[in-house]
């Protein structure tokens, strides 16, 4: 699967990316919303895993710019969030158009679990 990952934390992305790798997954990464934007305007991705809380351009503001250019429907996306997210919050990013979520710290284990599953939609 072709997996973009937007996550301002390098640590994070070098991690994801060894992780899905050695799975067979092609993994990209970015560290701004912005710039997921534009890779994600110019590419298509099978996953894209969005963090929550980037300074300047959150995942939040990343959802609200893919659904006002229309490309939120043509996108799985995860998001990574290190907050507590309350299950109205949850329901109201589910019908933004996001796929799932996953706590951090991420656990690789439950991150290939969730990318198999979606794989799988």
């Amino acid at each position: 699967m072709k997996i973009l990952g937007i996550d301002d934390n390098s640590d994070i992305n070098e991690l994801i990316s060894v992780a899905l790798s050695s799975s067979g997954h092609e993994f990209s990464s970015v560290q701004t919303g912005k710039e997921g934007i534009e890779k994600i305007r110019k590419n298509s991705y099978d996953i894209v895993l969005l963090d929550m809380a980037m300074p300047d351009f959150s995942g939040i503001d990343v959802i609200d710019s893919l659904k006002r250019e229309g490309l939120m429907a043509k996108q799985k996306i995860v998001l990574f969030t290190a907050s507590s997210i309350t299950d109205e919050e949850l329901a109201d990013l589910l019908k933004k158009g996001v796929t799932s979520y996953i706590k951090k710290p991420i656990e690789i284990d439950n991150l290939l679990e969730k990318v198999d599953a979606i794989s799988k939609m």
